[in-house]
């Protein structure tokens, strides 16, 4: 084998790569491939010349993991055509198949195990003859030199194929603990830093790891008093008390729900035509009370799937059962019934596909999927198991808007008396006694109505609807195969005698025997807390996602979440009480050289705080944050007007009426969430409409970002209460106000340098409101908080420039 080594500037130790490239018979490796290929580059030149031969020549001759090295490039380059779905199948051929790959056809092979040189995929792909070349010119697509080498040593070695790794059930893989390493997690993270040649980053200072966990675990800064007892000289506070306490926080249910209600396309409105409010907040209720109550996983996926199903259901069950109306709907008047029930089965089975199973079986609604193995009816066969929910096709608007259920807080004795007085006010009406005892009557049954509020339930009908394979997802056409409900057909089938319910669905869900679930979810944890998953993509575990970067951990946690019976606190505490959590997330330029994205962990992930959580900091640092937990959406400062072009129908102005005093302040949670227009601050800081399962969100770095943070009602109004605060409990002196303001907002002390530029930017906004205290007047009159008078406006207006700048600091809003 000729290697040729092309170095450049590598002669000194700790050199960084990125013009250097290895030549490997005549085959160009760039930087790129050098970091797939793992290379330590924190070597004297002349020793990497050396590593890299060592390295490239066990790449070509240990084996090749079918699962790890070759699964993803066939995924990406063949399966489209040569997979999976036989109506777009070329050539009869199928290469995700082994015994399909190795047959002759028209006295040619494939694969042939062992013989590259007789393969006619080697050929095809190493060709230079454009009609015969593998993938297609016009597809778009093309291997690199690297690609088709790991094809061609991979069918060498025996073209072994293995099943897809998320479809094999989780067992629990032996921990690689030593005496100084006693979490799981940080036995598998070590090992395989070990492998590259690293170790973990120095652990983050106290302060930070406060900071952390409560951004991690509840969405808002820690009280200085917090911080204080943990990082203070005087600490008497544990590390795994500190988690402790935020994790038993209320405030960690809202924090949770904020990621749950995304998942699910949890919103206030229809979606659909004019977008109507549709109300179903004691759900929401419902989620963040069981995060908060830590209640099993796998209870929490019945009750949502089946909660009208158990016997004698619960409130709280029937609450949670509005999952299964959380799809968008409609109520245009010409809108086409069994169009529109079409397309609420399919949401339904994309939504509990994407939700628990991390699987895109929505792209088996037209045809069979192109790269799982899920079949057209497999995914109607899923739909089928919602065609026993009574639900209108066509929505009507308001309290008729399908089935709702009177709840205050889900307290059963509220519901107890509804009862008692609907039975006595058919009683009078069936005895004829006074119109005014049935009036008085009715009017208690309103009076304990207008205290709750009304929720989508579930219900289930007297018959299923019939479920047929729609060809090419039309709705129209009624040839296809009826089907029942079952799980897709590769995973097995349901053990039950008759016709499986949703009931039975969750049951197969949150079962052992089904290998996604847990993976999903743990994985999606674990993105919480790094930044990205173990598996890259959140929302496909299949042939299109990601092989996990540490595959053995991400099972160990799955074993961990299941026969913990299904603990997520347990799971929590594992992951953070761990070293590769408290490292610090400032890391040597060398570690970010070899590993940026951070898939190794040798240091932990800084990232923008979410929407919600941007203003709930800003109320909390304020001291403005209603922190009631539960409840109605509220409407707090948008722009006026912003609603003007939503559709506007007969009884539905689409009038957004703000909220006052409390509500105004409450949490992002709870903000009113109108899928088509979306509250402009949560817009333009990444959330998303929920529309569709959203399982992880962009974060972008945008100047409106920057402006809205200055200038929105929200953000001025919690500056200049924060500065009131700051200027009413602090005395003159400057050091000690901005001291104070340092430490409510980010718990410690500005520097010298950041001391004089504030000073600077005090006495210069001093000096442009004392020359103009009109504007100093309307500066402070943003908002609805009432300004305190005892204050002088210029010296007020001035530290309420101090505290917007500090509430627009990277530091503030970001998670480090």
């Amino acid at each position: 084998m000729n290697f040729e080594i092309k170095l450049l500037a590598f002669n000194a130790p700790g050199a960084r790569y990125g013009k250097e490239s290895i030549t490997v018979n005549g085959l160009d490796y760039g930087s790129s491939s050098l970091r797939r290929m793992r290379v330590p580059l924190r070597v004297p030149g002349f020793l990497l010349s050396l590593t890299l031969l060592l390295l490239f020549a066990a790449q070509t001759q240990a084996d090749i993991s079918f699962n790890k090295d070759i699964r993803l490039i066939l995924s990406e380059n063949c399966f489209q055509c040569h997979g999976f779905d036989h109506n777009t199948r070329k050539a009869g051929l199928r290469l995700d198949v082994r015994e399909e790959a190795i047959t002759e056809r028209d006295g040619v092979r494939a694969i042939v195990s062992g013989k590259p040189e007789e393969s006619e995929l080697v050929r095809r792909i190493f060709t230079e003859d454009e009609d015969d070349l593998m993938p297609p010119p016009e597809s778009e697509k093309r291997l690199s030199d690297h690609e088709r080498e790991l094809l061609k040593n991979w069918i060498a070695e025996g073209a072994e194929y293995q099943k897809h790794w998320a479809y094999i059930v989780p067992e629990r893989p032996r921990v690689p603990l030593s005496e100084t390493i006693r979490n799981p997690v940080d036995g598998f993270i070590l090992a395989r830093l070990q492998e590259e040649g690293l170790r973990f980053n120095r652990e983050a200072d106290r302060v930070t790891l406060a900071r952390r966990l409560s951004f991690d675990l509840t969405g808002l800064p820690p009280e200085p008093s917090v911080v204080e007892r943990f990082a203070g000289p005087e600490s008497d506070w544990s590390y795994e008390q500190l988690v402790d306490h935020f994790l038993n926080s209320p405030h960690f249910g809202e924090r949770m729900a904020v990621y749950w209600l995304d998942l699910v396309r949890w919103a206030d409105t229809m979606g659909f035509h004019s977008d109507d409010e549709r109300r179903s907040t004691p759900y929401r209720d419902y989620v963040i009370d069981s995060f908060n109550s830590n209640k099993p996983f796998s209870q929490f996926t019945r009750e949502q799937l089946a909660g009208d199903l158990f016997e004698n259901p619960t409130t709280e069950q029937l609450v949670a059962s509005g999952y299964n109306r959380m799809n968008q709907v409609t109520g245009e008047g010409g809108a086409q019934p069994k169009e529109y029930r079409a397309k609420y089965m399919a949401d339904k089975t994309r939504n509990i596909s994407s939700v628990w199973l991390g699987a895109t079986m929505g792209c088996a609604e037209c045809h069979d999927h192109k790269f799982d193995p899920y079949t057209a009816k497999d995914f109607y066969s899923m739909a089928a198991f919602f065609a026993d929910l009574e639900e209108p096709d066509l929505v009507s608007y308001g309290r008729g808007s399908g089935i709702f259920f009177p709840a205050i807080q889900l307290e059963e004795d509220i519901n107890e008396k509804l009862d008692e007085i609907e039975a006595r006010i058919e009683k009078l009406k069936s005895e004829n006694a006074e119109k005014d005892d049935i009036r008085q009557a009715e009017r208690e049954r309103e009076k304990l109505r207008s205290q709750g509020t009304w929720t989508v339930v579930s219900k289930q009908r007297n018959e299923p609807r019939t479920m047929r394979v729609l060809n090419r997802g039309n709705w129209m056409d009624e040839s296809g195969p009826e089907v029942q409900p079952a799980i897709p057909e590769f995973f097995g089938k349901i053990d039950k005698d008759g016709r499986p319910d949703r009931m039975d669905l969750a049951n197969w869900i949150s079962s052992p025997e089904n290998p996604l679930t847990a993976r999903t979810f743990v994985n999606r944890l674990w993105y919480l807390y790094f930044g990205t998953g173990l598996s890259a993509n959140l929302d496909d575990l299949g042939n299109q996602g990601e092989w996990p970067s540490h595959p053995e951990l991400l099972d160990w946690l799955a074993v961990e979440f299941m026969e913990s019976g299904w603990d997520v606190k347990h799971v929590i505490r594992i992951i953070l009480n761990s070293q590769a959590y408290k490292q610090s997330s400032l890391a040597d330029e060398e570690i970010v050289d070899v590993d940026p994205e951070n898939r190794l962990y040798a240091r932990q992930s800084s990232f923008r705080l979410a929407a919600e959580f941007v203003r709930d900091t800003a109320l909390e640092i304020s001291g403005l944050l209603t922190d009631r937990i539960g409840g109605e959406s509220v409407k707090p400062y948008q722009p006026d007007g912003y609603w003007a072009d939503s559709y506007k129908s007969v009884g539905n102005p689409h009038i957004y009426r703000q909220d006052h005093q409390a509500n105004l302040y409450r949490r992002g949670v709870y903000t009113f969430w109108k899928r088509t227009f979306l509250h402009p601050v949560m817009l333009t800081f990444d959330a998303p409409n929920r529309e569709e399962c959203v399982a992880q969100r962009p974060i972008s770095n945008t100047p409106l970002q920057a402006l809205i943070l200055l200038n929105d009602p929200a953000f001025v109004e919690a500056a200049r209460v924060f500065a009131q605060n700051i200027l009413s409990n602090c005395g003159p002196a400057f050091d000690q106000r901005l001291n104070n303001a340092f430490m409510k907002a980010l718990q410690r002390q500005p520097s010298p340098e950041e001391k004089t530029v504030f000073m600077e930017l005090l006495e210069k906004h001093e000096q442009d409101f004392r020359k103009s205290p009109e504007s100093a007047n309307a500066f402070l009159n943003v908002g609805e908080y009432p300004v305190q008078p005892q204050l002088d406006p210029t010296e007020l207006a001035a530290w309420t420039s101090i505290c917007r700048v500090i509430l627009n600091l990277h530091e503030t809003i970001v998670r480090m």
